[in-house]
């Protein structure tokens, strides 16, 4: 097990985290409130209208539609002189219960003005055309609409019916509600205006806002209303639609039937009871349709527009149930944008650049899973914010790693690759880092070489000298390495192995004992190998000699400014060097401090023991053969 992380090394694992924690999510909120986020946004919600389709009932309100049928019943009229036909209509949905009707048409001169114009002789036409229009006007609980249109000068102008149709009106200006809609920029109507000017003089309401009051008995002239338990400001202020549903949610019914001598008979018809009613287009050739959130290509196929009486009523619906759709507080956004991306960060910061592409993917698919839920009750979660500051946190976490992170695993990787394990180098470059200038640890050294060597390289030559070595070497350096040791040098035929750096490990001492006996016995099989391959050549008998030590070393990069080297210095070292000496005076194998077996713990099973006095150092060290460890107690 590795060592506790330093406290530098601490430091500079949080300030990257904090680093990608904040550039994400920094970066993500202020193209949010710049607005860069929108259109991504809208794609979202767009997809979310279409997959949840028909999301309510539309209960307050419903279309009676100019289609088809009642153009083709009337198609001898033009539609410039219907009023007596809208007159009629409206009669009869009065007579049907209805709380207030919304006529979608706009007339700026009525019928009678201009057949006054043609001075036809011998009709009353002129005075008498628009009498049941007028008549169903003066009645009450009709709205008409108004038109804003731009000139070509760029001034603005309100478009208003016919003044002899505006004086019947009983409430005046709050009996006309503007018609046009507020569409995004792509288009799209999302949100809708309740008032276009604040000023109550002004005929500046909303068509259905004006709709939506009539029919809950609100006083239109008031500076705010409670409606649904919704405040409703009188400000210019967007507001989202919360759409029931894609085109034809709405109940409509064909004006044709409002038109036959038996509509009150029929259950379409007395649907319509206790509903606000709008008159609208509905025919193929009209133009007012638009692009809704149903209206988005989705899987290449292109979904129909809604007709402007439908988003009206839709509206309507919205401001009498208070359904609208609702962006989730700040704070909880915040929450959950910090957490998605805290969990994002770490595993960026520990993975592969590939594993954290994959992770920044499936947390950006995962984030949909809330953002779908919440819009099913009303409330938005901005998903595509949360996948740009995923994709800015995998980002940021790329950069620090090609700007100096990476390359300093790089250099880590190529400096200690040919001293320890993959594992340990793993370790290295993804947790805490050696100190390269120079430190002071506790470490435990080895020192093994091959007994006779000078003989044995006298009757052998060059190339079998240095394949012997080559096949012993890759044997008994194989347990330093499954250890988690540093082979930090070969002398000839001897072997300088650390234990407990670059990487810190606690138990370093038990390590380098179990290292040691491993390779004790990988030089005993080690003989065959010898006998084998150099037979009848008068050899010595294969044998080596392994000494080891605990205690403090200087550790650092050491060595001229053109070499260095990783390597350990100190009488630490110089005492593992002797001991290793001493085997052969004590005739054993292995051999190790009594400062190494007292921290290498219980369970080491020794043989000889002795107090000898090492060249350099004051104090006599005891040495004790060690013959092997327990199993129990050698096990980490």
């Amino acid at each position: 097990m590795a060592g506790v992380p330093s406290l530098s090394f601490r430091l500079r694992r949080t300030w990257r985290f904090v680093l990608v924690l904040v550039v994400a999510f920094g970066c993500s909120e202020a193209m949010s409130r710049l607005g860069w986020m929108e259109p991504l946004e809208n794609v979202y919600y767009d997809y979310w209208h279409q997959f949840a389709g028909k999301r309510r009932d539309a209960l307050h309100t419903a279309v009676v539609a100019v289609d088809e049928v009642t153009l083709d019943q009337y198609k001898d009229d033009p539609l410039a002189f219907w009023q007596p036909h809208f007159a009629r209509a409206m009669e009869t949905l009065t007579r049907a219960g209805v709380k207030v009707i919304g006529l979608d048409y706009l007339y700026q001169v009525s019928a009678e003005d201009w057949l006054k114009k043609l001075n036809l002789p011998g009709s009353d036409s002129s005075r008498s055309y628009d009498s049941p229009f007028r008549a169903q006007l003066a009645a009450g609980n009709k709205i008409l609409i108004t038109q804003l249109v731009e000139l070509s000068s760029g001034e603005g102008r309100l478009l208003l019916p016919p003044r002899d149709h505006l004086y019947l009106l009983p409430q005046g200006i709050n009996d006309l509600g503007i018609a046009n809609l507020n569409p995004d920029e792509d288009s799209s109507v999302r949100r809708f205006l309740p008032v276009f000017d604040p000023d109550p003089e002004k005929p500046a309401m909303a068509f259905g806002t004006q709709l939506a009051l009539r029919a809950a008995g609100l006083d239109a002239t008031k500076a705010g209303w409670d409606i649904a338990g919704e405040k409703l400001a009188r400000e210019a202020r967007p507001r989202l639609i919360g759409y029931a549903g894609p085109p034809g949610t709405v109940l409509t019914v064909s004006m044709s039937k409002l038109l036959a001598p038996d509509a009150l008979a029929d259950a379409e018809v007395q649907k319509l009871k206790g509903r606000v009613v709008i008159i609208a287009a509905n025919d193929r050739g009209t133009q007012d349709r638009h692009p809704s959130p149903y209206s988005r290509a989705i899987f290449g196929k292109q979904s129909e527009q809604m007709i402007g009486g439908e988003i009206h009523a839709n509206i309507v619906e919205t401001l009498l149930t208070g359904n609208y759709p609702r962006r989730i507080s700040l704070s909880v956004e915040w929450l959950f944008a910090l957490t998605l991306l805290a969990v994002a960060a770490l595993l960026y910061l520990r993975l592969h650049p590939v594993g954290g592409l994959l992770v920044a993917v499936a947390l950006s698919l995962l984030c949909l899973a809330p953002a779908w839920f919440l819009f099913l009750g009303d409330w938005l979660l901005p998903a595509g914010r949360m996948q740009v500051a995923l994709g800015i946190g995998f980002l940021t976490t790329l950069g620090l790693r090609l700007t100096g992170e990476e390359r300093e695993r790089a250099r880590l990787k190529k400096m200690f690759g040919r001293y320890v394990s993959d594992d340990v180098v793993k370790v290295l470059t993804e947790g805490e880092r050696p100190d390269l200038a120079g430190e002071s640890v506790q470490v435990t050294v080895l020192f093994s070489d091959i007994r006779n060597f000078t003989t044995i390289s006298e009757k052998l030559n060059a190339r079998e000298v240095v394949e012997m070595l080559n096949a012993y070497f890759s044997r008994t350096t194989e347990p330093i390495l499954a250890e988690g040791g540093m082979v930090n040098k070969f002398i000839g035929d001897a072997v300088m192995a650390i234990f407990g750096s670059p990487v810190r490990y606690p138990d370093h001492a038990r390590r380098a004992l179990r290292a040691a006996v491993q390779m004790a016995k990988e030089a005993e099989e080690f003989k065959s190998w010898m006998l084998e391959r150099f037979p009848d050549r008068g050899l010595p008998e294969f044998g080596i000699g392994i000494g080891v030590h605990s205690g403090e070393a200087v550790i650092g990069d050491i060595g001229s400014v053109k070499r260095t080297e990783f390597t350990a210095i100190g009488d630490t070292v110089n005492a593992a060097s002797r001991l290793e000496g001493v085997t052969k005076e004590m005739k054993c194998v292995l051999v190790a401090s009594r400062a190494c077996l007292d921290a290498a713990g219980a369970g080491v099973i020794t043989g000889k023991q002795e107090i000898i006095k090492v060249k350099g150092k004051d104090e006599a060290i005891e040495v004790i053969e060690i013959l092997g460890l327990e199993s129990a107690a050698g096990s980490t």
